[in-house]
């Protein structure tokens, strides 16, 4: 029989364009299929894990094409139509499908031999004994999945790198990858059971018993615990995990190894899995949707007769979650998936728990704070059919559905769901919504502040619209306040950065046994230092930022990069001594707080205090469970939380988001200032909401104290009409950077020149952004502004073959570029 030449295409997850033929060998044609990973060599040196996207018999006319070495799956791993989305993904985002497939697959699916530092996915979390060294790598691992032993050299600022790493190594904080290997292991667990001669009759085990009482009492009380954990019975198997028996014991190892070598006992090895799935029943009740409810439902499916894509447009409190579970509930009923998608992984926790109170362990959980055996085992349980429904951040768009029915964004209209870098630079709203429609599954977008882009889009017919204006049971709107801080610096009413009004407050609801939020746009202490003699202030050598100060670790700490410094004790510019703080962060706002109400329980929730797996859960956990009076927060806080008993919410300095330079500013100060407002007063009695601000005659301040959703839309489209920004016009932003800023000028000069031949007036820049200089990259933008409608793929094709010319340019080819499509 002759036998047939196979050749593959396969997808490499390297930032290249286009997909590469392998020959298959003979032996391998039978298992070979679109879909699964094999193993290829790539360049002279390096060996990678390829996806086969293709299977011909056309060998390739210009090169004599490399063998594939393995197939690393028994079945595909990914679908067709998870192929096409990846497609539409790496066209619409102007990126390579490499990035795409990098983002998309768990990394332990992933293999590669080249030597990266990744964070081990044991750490703890305690930060007690890391110097400073090791506090600066951990927190750049915190940004970037893996880091090459050169970007350590570049991030620690000094040459003989491999001692830190070694020492972060033997503290169980990280790992070395050197080795080409299948990263992904199921988890497996020791079961220790009783042997068949001992399980089978009662008389042996009476025998043994009387054996160890007088020989071994410490192998004896292993015994007994082990026959009153598992509840024996004569004649019936009896096992437990071995962990779990060990945490019940006084006894030591030593004594259960005896009885193993005795033959008593007999040590298997299970696969179980990683992920808690929690332990409360499934509720045998349905949902009792109110009168409003009832209404917003059927209207959500009737315009799901006409379109596929719905907005449920719902003030704070009016019970859209619900809604949601409905929703999920008809889908199950009709065997069909559910994606739940939500901004933060802080909303997930307590999501999570009434999800599962309904669908129980069809639930699966997919974001970053997994580490990467976790999320393999949730793409490998969805790829089963384990899981009917992924509740997740914006990567859970990725996981391996084969049946999805329904897709919900919930907060539809948060930046978070903007991925920024790496690549691809895809919105998890937009991408879902091709998501749903490749699957032929209804998609709801939900907010009590949509976008300005989705209501647009309803409004214009494009998506249904429904709205949902009255909270659950007739809960009233919180009662909002607005506090001129410029008046209560005038009357000496101020202390520290609260006013009188929100004191008493705080006063008031402490007393009543009710909780507090404060927002505080800011985490640090202090934003920045400033010697008070000649203005010098101290400044990131790797970035042109100040330096935020953290009051606990007593350094002044990079945003950006990492960048750590000690304090000064004088101006280095003139010896003065008088070095002042301005600004205000989180960290100060709890220590004001410590002195100003030592009894209040006061928390606080940033990046500095959640950077550990589960200090997240926790944090939560104690406010709703009134272990906290006062909760701290960034805008973590803002984002669709839900407690009980939260009767004040105060926005500390609103003009911070006010007067940031973006056309967007005015919208995302609505929302922030409406959702976090939105936490107050959610069960059982009207909430009050402060805002305190310079400028309380401000037209968006005015918007929110009137709940004016219409005038801060209409207001806003106006503005964007008159200066061609989204809805209207879609936005590219091209990032181009490099060591030396003549370079980058010049660089940036010749692209925009050659995009005005082609683009005109569409073209704006080059500028350098706010922040000019990041991890010693001086930075040059472009902007592109491109009129909605038919000629916009015409468009991205124009720009591809400009941007593919430029990248030709030897004298440029240090220089980097980023496209950013739809920036947020």
């Amino acid at each position: 029989m002759e036998r047939i030449t196979l050749f593959a295409d396969v997808i490499l997850p390297l930032p290249i364009s286009g997909t590469f033929t392998y020959r298959v060998p003979y032996d391998l044609n039978d298992a070979v299929t679109i879909g699964k990973r094999v193993v290829v060599q790539f360049g002279s040196r390096k060996i990678y894990t390829a996806l086969v996207r293709n299977i011909h018999q056309t060998p390739p006319s210009k090169h004599i094409p490399k063998y594939i070495l393995s197939i690393l799956d028994e079945t595909p791993i990914v679908s067709n139509v998870q192929f096409d989305f990846w497609e539409w993904i790496s066209s619409y985002y102007m990126c390579h499908p490499g990035e795409v497939m990098n983002a998309a697959l768990p990394s332990v699916m992933k293999l590669a031999s080249e030597s990266k530092v990744v964070l081990n996915p044991s750490f703890s979390g305690d930060l007690g004994e890391l110097n400073e060294k090791e506090l600066l790598l951990l927190e750049a691992l915190g940004h970037r999945e893996t880091i090459s032993i050169s970007d350590v050299v570049k991030i620690l600022d000094q040459q003989k790198v491999i001692p830190v790493i070694k020492t972060m190594i033997d503290k169980g904080i990280v790992l070395l990858e050197e080795e080409l290997t299948e990263r992904y292991r199921p988890k497996m667990e020791k079961i220790v059971s009783l042997s068949d001669e001992l399980a089978s009759g009662e008389e042996e085990l009476r025998r043994l018993f009387d054996a160890l009482e007088k020989r071994a009492p410490k192998q004896l009380e292993i015994l007994m615990t082990f026959i009153h954990l598992t509840k024996y019975e004569p004649g019936k198997p009896a096992s437990i995990s071995r962990s779990f028996l060990m945490e019940k014991l006084t006894a030591a190892d030593g004594a259960l190894n005896a009885l193993i070598k005795k033959g008593v006992f007999v040590v298997t090895e299970k696969q179980v899995s990683r992920i808690h799935s929690g332990d409360q029943p499934i509720s045998s009740s349905t949902i009792k949707l109110t009168e409003d409810q009832q209404l917003a439902l059927n209207t959500i499916k009737s315009e799901w007769e006409q379109k596929e894509v719905a907005l449920l447009h719902g003030v704070t409190s009016s019970g859209k979650t619900e809604i949601y579970i409905n929703l999920i509930q008809g889908t199950l009923d009709a065997g069909k998936q559910a994606l739940y998608l939500l901004p933060e992984i802080a909303l997930t926790a307590q999501i999570i728990n009434r999800l599962r109170k309904y669908f129980g362990d069809r639930v699966g959980i997919y974001h970053s704070r997994f580490n990467e055996q976790e999320k393999a085992e949730i793409w490998n349980r969805t790829v089963d059919h384990q899981y009917d429904v992924i509740l997740g951040a914006r990567s859970a768009i990725f996981t391996p559905f084969s049946n999805l029915g329904l897709v919900i964004v919930d907060e539809e209209h948060d930046s978070s769901f903007k991925q920024y870098d790496p690549a691809p630079r895809y919105h998890g709203r937009d991408a879902a919504i091709i998501l749903g429609k490749l699957h032929n599954a209804r998609v709801l977008l939900g907010s009590a502040t949509p976008s300005v882009e989705s209501y647009f889009n309803a409004r214009q017919g494009k998506f249904g619209l429904v709205e949902l204006m009255t909270r659950y049971r007739e809960m009233e709107m919180p009662q909002i306040e607005v506090v001129d801080i410029k008046q209560e610096h005038r009357m000496g009413k101020m202390k520290a950065h609260f006013s009188s009004v929100l004191l008493g407050k705080m006063e008031k609801a402490l007393k009543n046994r009710e909780q507090v939020i404060l927002f505080q746009n800011r985490r640090g202490f202090s934003l920045r230092l400033e010697c008070e003699t000649c203005h010098w202030m101290p400044s990131c050598k790797n970035c042109d930022v100040t330096l935020v100060y953290h009051k606990k670790i007593n350094q002044l700490r990079c945003h950006y990069c990492g960048f750590v410094s000690r304090v000064p004790e004088k101006c280095p510019e003139c010896n003065g001594v008088k070095i002042r703080m301005k600004g205000f962060g989180t960290e100060r706002v709890e220590e004001d707080l410590q002195i100003l109400l030592p009894d209040a329980r006061v928390a606080r929730m940033d990046l500095d205090t959640t950077r550990s797996k589960n200090k997240l859960q926790k944090i939560l956990t104690d406010f709703e469970e009134r272990r906290t009076d006062i909760l701290i927060g960034t805008q973590m806080v803002t984002k669709g939380l839900d407690f009980d008993h939260v009767s004040t919410v105060c926005i500390l300095n609103a003009d911070n988001m006010l007067s940031y330079p973006d056309f967007r500013s005015g919208e995302r100060s609505y929302q922030l200032m409406a959702q976090v407002g939105g936490r107050s007063g959610r069960k059982k009695r009207r909430g009050e909401v402060i805002i305190q601000t310079w400028q309380p005659s401000n037209a968006v301040i005015q918007q929110v104290v009137n709940n004016d959703y219409q005038a801060m839309y209409l207001s806003q489209l106006n503005d964007r009409k008159k200066f061609n920004y989204p809805p209207f016009y879609r936005l590219i932003i091209l990032r181009l950077k490099h060591r030396n800023p003549e370079v980058l000028n010049q660089a940036a000069s010749i692209l925009a020149a050659d995009l005005r031949t082609s683009f005109g007036k569409r073209i704006l820049g080059p500028e350098y952004p706010m922040v000019a200089r990041i991890m010693n990259l001086y930075i040059k933008q472009i902007m592109i502004k491109m009129e909605r409608g038919g000629g916009i793929l015409a468009m991205k094709q124009k720009l591809r073959e400009s941007l593919e010319e430029f990248d030709r340019k030897k004298e440029f080819s240090g220089v980097r570029m980023t496209i950013d499509v739809d920036p947020v």
